[in-house]
């Protein structure tokens, strides 16, 4: 066991610091009662991120967000017995009013766009979670529920309001911020709730928003409770979701204890994954390791291994890789995406994940590596995959090859230390994309041929002329150009418009059709991209810009 020193980064720490936990929590708290747990929104005025707002009316920033993403994780591996979680508020009469608007007026560009992708992989994480048999939600909106408030609500199966008369819900963004709703309320008020669009065009452009047995009507909310009935009534829904859970009723959880890690000025090290910056080129390489060590293959052997057990430590560190350099390190645009050590020990986990999958535990930390790998795809970086001697790009592993624009792996016929690769079961549906597809299926558009011939290559070790016949690797140099390739292949990329790049690959990574997910990260999140930057939002006169000074906006009139 580590001393607590040993937890403690080394300076300089990144300037957002994504690891929380509930003794370190200003804004949300959350309490257990048998199957149900209670998750609290309660923001603290003057606890906001940064400098210059203050977080009134339960509105929040990226901390708030931070705190929400850690309560649900915990609940998840902490507390087994819980199956349905109710979200509601602290405050009299206000749910949450959203994104705190004076937060965005201040903010960058790129902090705005990061600040709803991370708010937005947070409230699909309560989707997935409820899609798997885990944790089921409840929003109990006990008070007026706007904007990014609204959106929370709507990532939960059920919406209960209370019908105080007054209590309502809305999506402002557009008669009041010149702004779209930022983390998918436009989206799932017509793909989730089925909300009539010309019914949906109307709420979206009334700033009060719609209460009562109308909002109930226009499949706004589920239900609707008056004032003296409603916590009777929240619990009756919460008991009725909990029924469709998975989750075993009597359980002991998992301490999720701090992730290890050391800061230098160019790396981060974690136990399992290692962050090189070459800041000269724009460039990080992210290396996945191995176990190294033999690890459990039985339920109490995992449980008793906890947050050390590999899997687990490895989605937890690289979701604070990835979220560290997303974050704090804009102008590093490439990431290389490595791994080293044995492949049969990655492949001895894959059968251990399936042959257990059904255990709590295990199908939770399938659920966290599905969510981590996911934050990929959706991260506005370019992604190469180098497979080279000492490489295990294995099973669960291979998504994150998988996951790249392009890999590239070293020709080596005849040399003991040739690498290569292998496919688990895991690769063809567990591990998927935030659309619900594989990333194989992704790769080959789901058609039968080259599915049938890469299904029938699990558990093969497979070379790299191997890989290349099977579609599943970009191009495999020799060491002769194995050099000089990767470093023109880098260089290109590196001369590159990072705008253009951000559409070609977030294009590139969506193909095939649309679900509510791919709508939300490309086309919700494109055009929001795009108006965040125009000046009627964010001009000198633009709608966030003079929000709250009792000015009116000065909007440019032309339709482009």
């Amino acid at each position: 066991m580590r001393d607590n020193a040993a937890l403690r980064p080394i300076d300089p720490a990144p300037a957002v610091d994504y690891q929380t936990d509930p003794s370190r929590y200003r804004h949300w708290s959350f309490t257990v009662d048998g199957p149900l747990a209670t998750l609290t929104l309660e923001v603290a005025e003057d606890g906001g991120l940064r400098p210059g707002y203050k977080l009134k009316l339960n509105s929040y920033d990226l901390g708030v967000d931070i705190e929400l993403a850690d309560a649900v994780q915990r609940l998840r591996f902490e507390h087994p017995q819980v199956r349905t979680v109710i979200v509601t508020s602290g405050r009299d009469r206000v749910f949450c009013s959203g994104a705190n608007i004076h937060m965005l007026g201040l903010s960058s560009h790129p902090w705005k766009v990061n600040f709803c992708k991370f708010t937005n992989e947070t409230r699909n994480g309560l989707e997935d979670s409820s899609r798997d048999g885990s944790l089921k939600f409840l929003a109990a909106v006990n008070g007026s529920c706007a904007g990014g408030g609204y959106e929370l609500a709507l990532a939960c199966d059920e919406i209960l309001l209370v019908d105080d008369r007054s209590s309502a819900v809305s999506l402002p963004e557009v008669p009041l911020l010149g702004v779209l709703p930022g983390t998918g309320g436009l989206t799932r008020l017509t793909d989730k709730r089925q909300v009539r669009h010309d019914l949906a065009d109307i709420f979206c452009t009334t700033a009060e928003g719609v209460r009562g047995q109308r909002a109930k009507d226009w499949r706004l909310v589920d239900a609707l409770a008056k004032p003296a009935q409603f916590q009777a009534a929240v619990r009756s829904h919460a008991l009725a979701l909990a029924g469709a859970s998975l989750r075993p009723a009597r359980a002991t959880g998992i301490a999720l204890t701090p992730v290890h890690r050391r800061f230098g000025s160019d790396r981060i090290d974690y136990d399992h994954v290692a962050v090189a910056i070459d800041r000269g080129r724009r460039l990080a390489t992210l290396t996945v390791k191995a176990p190294a060590e033999p690890q459990p293959t039985t339920a109490e052997g995992i449980h008793q291994a906890g947050a050390a057990w590999w899997p687990l430590a490895m989605a937890r560190e690289l979701d604070d890789a990835i979220l560290t350099l997303r974050t704090n390190e804009l102008e590093i645009g490439t990431w290389l995406l490595a791994t080293a050590g044995d492949p049969a020990a990655v492949m001895a986990v894959d059968r251990t994940l399936i042959t257990l999958r059904e255990e709590w535990l295990v199908r939770e930390t399938i659920g966290l590596m599905r969510r981590t790998f996911a934050r990929l795809d959706v991260s506005a970086r370019s992604l190469f995959a180098l497979i080279e001697p000492g490489s295990c790009f294995a099973g669960a592993l291979f998504e994150l090859a998988l996951a790249c624009d392009r890999s590239y792996m070293a020709d080596r016929p005849g040399d003991p230390a040739a690498p290569v690769i292998a496919l688990s079961p895991l690769n063809f549906g567990p591990l998927a994309m935030v659309g619900g597809v594989s990333r194989l299926t992704r790769r080959f558009y789901g058609e039968a041929e080259p599915m049938e011939a890469v299904a029938g290559a699990i558990g093969r070790a497979l070379d790299a002329q191997t890989a290349v016949a099977l579609g599943l690797v970009t191009a495999a140099p020799d060491p002769l150009d194995w050099a000089d390739e990767i470093r023109l292949m880098l260089e290109e990329r590196a001369s590159l418009s990072p705008d253009g790049l951000t559409g070609l690959e977030a294009n590139l990574r969506f193909c095939g059709p649309e679900t509510m997910e791919t709508r939300i990260f490309g086309r919700l999140t494109a055009w929001q991209n795009w108006i965040f930057n125009r000046p009627n939002a964010v001009g000198e006169r633009g709608a966030l810009t003079v929000y709250g000074s009792g000015g009116r906006p000065g909007f440019d009139w032309t339709r482009v």
